[in-house]
């Protein structure tokens, strides 16, 4: 049911597919969805002006030209390319490492450890791309994008510019990553087991990546619930609203936080994930690899099988 396999698993041949894997996967579907970003960035920065997804648009494309919706691309498609080849190829290597390492431990463990081990690096990784990502976005006049901006933020606030919203960053993303990830592999094993009732090595590639779109789904929308709060902050951070996490918190206000451009990230994130981890498991699929889900270790615990 699969292709002719190019690597075996666990090997640094197919840890590098990961990464390649996660990389495409994450750059195609973040530059995809631009607009929505530009429009979700501004309305944290400025809720006054944006109140909703629709009426938002409209505003941006009337004031400031149909170029505005497109504005940060090229941070979108490098920077969270990167990104998403360090999560997905790093999330790889600490679910193995972690599952031969913690063997008595439950699964939810080496999600969730994988998962954070694995962003913590994504994530340093992104940050300099997403400095100049927002500033470009909600500032017409900052940059026209990558390449200058990195130039203009480095005499503007030095190399600290680039990481000021690291723990911000961390702050959002490694609860996302690790719920995320864990909601993920939680949702293979409860497809396969009660909905499908058969074992993933019996089914067919179709019903595999279904399997993936649906877990996949699941996954992005309960991260982004639990992210947003520290995504918010990130925005007022890199666009000067606020000089500190506990300012940030401050001028947005607590119910704001969770709130505050939830139903346009909702709108993102949900397909945004689903697409990824489709285009990651076809990548798979294609090279005879297994779609993602399980883990492979000892036959100690019944819960801890591979499914």
């Amino acid at each position: 049911m699969e292709g002719e396999r190019l690597f075996e698993e666990f090997s640094a041949g197919y840890y590098g597919l990961c990464t390649a894997g996660g990389m495409l996967s994450a750059g195609i579907t973040h530059l995809a969805i631009t607009p929505l970003d530009v429009l979700k960035v501004n309305m944290q920065v400025d809720p006054l002006k944006y109140r909703g997804i629709s009426s938002g648009l409209i505003t941006l494309w009337r004031e400031q030209g149909h170029s505005a919706l497109w504005r940060g691309w090229s941070g979108k498609l490098f920077g969270y390319g990167v990104q998403g080849g360090f999560k997905f190829g790093l999330y790889e290597y600490f679910k193995r490492s972690y599952s031969e390492l913690l063997v008595d431990q439950h699964r939810s463990v080496i999600f969730f450890l994988s998962g954070a081990s694995a962003q913590v690096f994504a994530d340093v990784a992104l940050c300099p791309f997403e400095a100049v990502k927002v500033q470009v976005q909600t500032q017409p006049h900052f940059a026209r994008g990558l390449t200058d901006g990195f130039r203009k933020l480095y005499v503007n606030e030095g190399l600290s510019g680039f990481y000021k919203g690291l723990f911000p960053l961390w702050g959002r993303n490694l609860p996302f990553s690790m719920i995320m990830f864990s909601t993920f592999e939680h949702s293979v094993d409860l497809m396969y087991r009660k909905v499908i009732q058969r074992r993933k090595e019996d089914c067919s590639r179709a019903e595999q990546l279904g399997v993936t779109c649906l877990s996949g789904y699941a996954a992005g929308s309960v991260g982004t619930v639990i992210s947003n709060p520290a995504d918010n902050i990130v925005s007022f951070l890199y666009n000067r609203k606020a000089e500190t996490v506990r300012q940030a918190i401050k001028e947005i206000g607590l119910v704001n936080l969770f709130t505050r451009s939830l139903p346009v990230r909702i709108t993102l994130v949900g397909p945004v994930a689903t697409l990824q981890w489709f285009l990651y498991d076809t990548i798979k699929v294609l090279t005879g690899l297994p779609t993602s889900g399980g883990l492979t270790r000892h036959e100690k615990d019944p819960n801890l099988l591979r499914q």
